[in-house]
């Protein structure tokens, strides 16, 4: 690792919408703090990740972890209140670099509004919009207020380029997260689970609306398949976001189930496990990471479920599968999510070894495309940041643009 020569210490805004962002820029944080000797100043919005590796964050990310509409809608004001702070804060303080990370419902609002009080700012985005999924224009738009795309996978740049933005591959940062060796034995020993037991991770999502849609189907599907397979250890990774809910629907439930909270724990549990019923996103893609066979299931509203079937211009979800272009991890969504086909393809792999190995072996690939091997994708990311940090604007027109 090089440390970037710097003649002062950078101020750095950050700023995130929900866990998988404050995931990502906890990593961030920690990688420009080591390129700048732990001179970089981060400011800025972040979560219990972000907080831990020394940021200081405006409010709690809770107001903004939200998705689909019934969900939305009446936090509509608060979300609006938020995205005026963050831009009047970043024009009050007026950092070298401001970066989205993640979260573009709420993030980029916040970029449009910092490009219009702030023009002078520079704007990055990190985990550049599925574009090649849904809505190919909104790089076109992103132009207008960002001046530069940080993309997971190779395939990305050229569509931002195209846009007129600048564009740069870093890798995906989830390749950071594999479990450290024996990070499995030593959480079963913790818990006290034997070896022979059968641990499946239940993930029913970060937000409140996917446990809402996802904790019913999810449950039903653990309990037809263990009248197959016989009982199973349950072990539940959560985030502080949602855990108050999740402790509720355990109770509820009435049966053992391990709950863990600390990202320590949630690692020794995903290289302890079995098998994982999850919902679909970026945990899928650390499970993969953990070499942990999964079942991936997925509901909406009805009404933001008739919006993305007009939007959505991808065969899967599951981002394994996008890349390989073929379904290796099985994926249940709307109204194929149901608890008879989710018990299904947990019971072929809770008793088919070769299933297992099947699907962690074709996911390497995959991986691969994401940078895994290379250098630490967070790493090259904050080199790409310092980097842009001190270049002129790519497009200093765009303050005007965005106001047409």
């Amino acid at each position: 690792m090089t440390s970037v020569d710097l003649d002062r210490p950078p101020r750095i805004m950050l700023v995130v919408g929900e866990p998988s962002g404050d995931a990502l820029g906890q990593q961030v944080i920690l990688a420009l703090r080591a390129l700048t000797g732990g001179r970089a100043d981060i400011i800025g919005v972040g979560g219990e990740r972000m907080r831990a590796a020394g940021m200081q964050s405006l409010y709690s990310i809770t107001d903004t972890s939200v998705m689909g509409l019934r969900e939305v809608i009446p936090k509509v004001p608060v979300i609006l209140r938020r995205i005026r702070q963050v831009a009047s804060f970043a024009k009050a303080t007026n950092p070298d670099i401001v970066v989205m990370i993640d979260s573009p419902d709420f993030t980029h609002k916040v970029a449009r509004r910092i490009r219009r009080i702030a023009p002078e700012l520079k704007l990055i985005d990190y985990v550049a919009p599925q574009v090649w999924a849904s809505r190919p224009g909104r790089a076109k738009k992103m132009a207008a207020y960002f001046d530069h795309v940080l993309c997971l996978l190779p395939f990305e740049v050229p569509f931002f380029k195209d846009a007129g933005m600048g564009a740069s591959f870093v890798g995906h940062p989830v390749v950071e997260r594999a479990p450290r060796p024996g990070q499995g034995d030593a959480f079963r020993t913790r818990h006290g689970i034997g070896p022979d037991e059968r641990i499946l991770l239940l993930l029913p999502g970060s937000r409140s609306s996917e446990l809402r849609f996802l904790w019913p189907v999810f449950r039903e599907a653990i309990e037809i398949a263990e009248r197959e397979t016989g009982p199973v250890r349950v072990v539940l990774p959560t985030v502080q976001t949602v855990s108050q809910k999740v402790r509720e629907r355990v109770n509820q439930w009435g049966r053992d189930v391990l709950i863990v909270e600390d990202p320590e724990e949630k690692m020794g549990a995903f290289d302890a496990a079995d098998v994982s019923l999850a919902a679909s996103g970026t945990v899928a893609t650390e499970l993969a990471l953990s070499a942990t066979p999964m079942v991936i299931g997925y509901r909406v509203g009805a009404l933001t479920a008739a919006i993305a079937r007009r939007m959505v211009k991808v065969r899967y979800a599951t981002l394994v599968n996008i890349i390989l272009d073929r379904e290796v991890v099985p994926e249940f969504l709307q109204e194929r999510c149901t608890a008879p086909n989710l018990a299904r393809e947990l019971v072929r792999l809770l008793t088919n070894h070769a299933a297992r190995v099947e699907q962690v072996t074709a996911s390497v690939a995959a991986l691969k495309a994401m940078g895994q091997g290379d250098e630490p994708p967070s790493m090259r990311a904050a080199r790409e940041i310092l980097r842009i940090m001190k270049e002129p604007r790519r497009n200093p027109d765009a303050a005007l643009s965005s106001q047409k």
